[in-house]
């Protein structure tokens, strides 16, 4: 089995790609990143001398280079996890947003229906249903919940689930879309809520929190989310959405206080700045569907996770200190010429 990855010296693609290779160690995976701020080719390092796995740095927007790919592999499935993410970025610049969460999707898509693929999978977000009220706890999304965004990047994301729904209905083309709830674990970008709490709490710097940290997030954590993947492209149905959740909701200020308390640092580093515009006050996943089609529950809970998470940083500080010096930037360019990666 040959797998493209796309986005994946990010976050969760980079997690997805260790998962697989572990599990199925026959499977040839290809990652293309284009290696934006939030792609580290150094998560990567460890897999770039195995024969096979093969990494390309470019953009899914780039037709030319995307046919190329597919010409050269001719992957059986790809997963797209490649997209600008971060809410406050998409409401600064909406473009770049536009432009690689749509219109990528659409030359990634028209690849796979060029070159012929058993699986096109779509890895997007809970954000595309917009919010949940704080005082009905009762509520969750489904799969079936109208999409209600809030944001560029969220109306980014569901633009693309759009479309890639219309591909299946027009084209045939075989894909499976998921929509997951809020990340964490190891190899996530230090703007994210946790990650940042924890970098800024370990250099005693002030711990941002919007309003008053009364936003409620479903936490997934990141290894529950690529096992979730797997079964989804290995046996989801053809034209479906499934939800991934991970049944751990928590206030994002009982978040930052508990990382404070692992880290044994006091509360008063704690700093409240204004609200973020549009921001959404909670979402809640129900991951009923891909439980009853696929057997998939999350394994881990929010309490082991996020010990687990902080004890990474802790283990990984030069990973990350790279990355707030800006040295990470250069790692493409030694690592290209020290193993010719093409």
């Amino acid at each position: 089995m040959n797998i493209l990855v796309t986005g994946g010296a990010g976050f969760i693609g980079s997690n997805f790609i260790f998962h697989m290779i572990k599990k199925y160690p026959d499977y040839r995976i290809v990652c293309i990143d284009s290696l934006t701020y939030a792609g580290n080719l150094a998560t990567l390092e460890p897999l770039l001398k195995r024969r096979n796995f093969r990494f390309v740095r470019a953009s899914i927007t780039d037709k030319a280079e995307v046919d190329k790919l597919f010409e050269e592999e001719k992957p059986d499935i790809a997963v797209n996890f490649a997209a600008e993410s971060h809410v406050d970025r998409s409401i600064e610049n909406p473009s770049v947003f536009l432009e690689t969460n749509i219109l990528g999707t659409q030359i990634l898509m028209d690849a796979c229906r060029k070159y012929g693929i058993k699986r096109y999978h779509q890895v997007s977000t809970d954000e595309v249903y917009g919010d949940l009220p704080l005082d009905r706890p009762d509520l969750f999304f489904t799969e079936e919940t109208s999409i209600h965004t809030s944001s560029p990047y969220s109306a980014s994301k569901a633009g693309a689930d759009l479309l890639a729904g219309a591909y299946y209905r027009t084209y045939g083309l075989p894909v499976t879309i998921s929509r997951c709830s809020n990340n964490y674990g190891p190899y996530q970008f230090p703007e994210k809520l946790i990650p940042l709490m924890i970098v800024n709490a370990l250099a005693d710097k002030p711990l941002p929190v919007y309003g008053k940290g009364e936003n409620v997030r479903d936490w997934l954590y990141v290894e529950d989310h690529c096992i979730a993947i797997d079964l989804i492209i290995h046996g989801g149905r053809i034209g479906e959405i499934y939800n991934i959740g991970g049944h751990n909701e928590m206030k994002n200020i009982d978040i930052v206080k508990i990382i404070c308390e692992e880290l044994k640092k006091p509360e008063s580093l704690i700093a409240y700045v204004a609200d973020r515009k549009g921001h959404d006050m909670r979402y809640a996943v129900d991951p009923a569907k891909i439980h009853r089609e696929l057997g998939w529950l999350p394994e881990t809970k929010f309490e082991d996770g996020i010990r687990r998470t902080i004890r990474w940083y802790l283990e990984n500080k030069s990973w990350w200190k790279e990355i707030v010096s800006g040295e990470y930037r250069n790692r493409y360019e030694r690592l290209s010429k020290e193993m010719k990666i093409n």
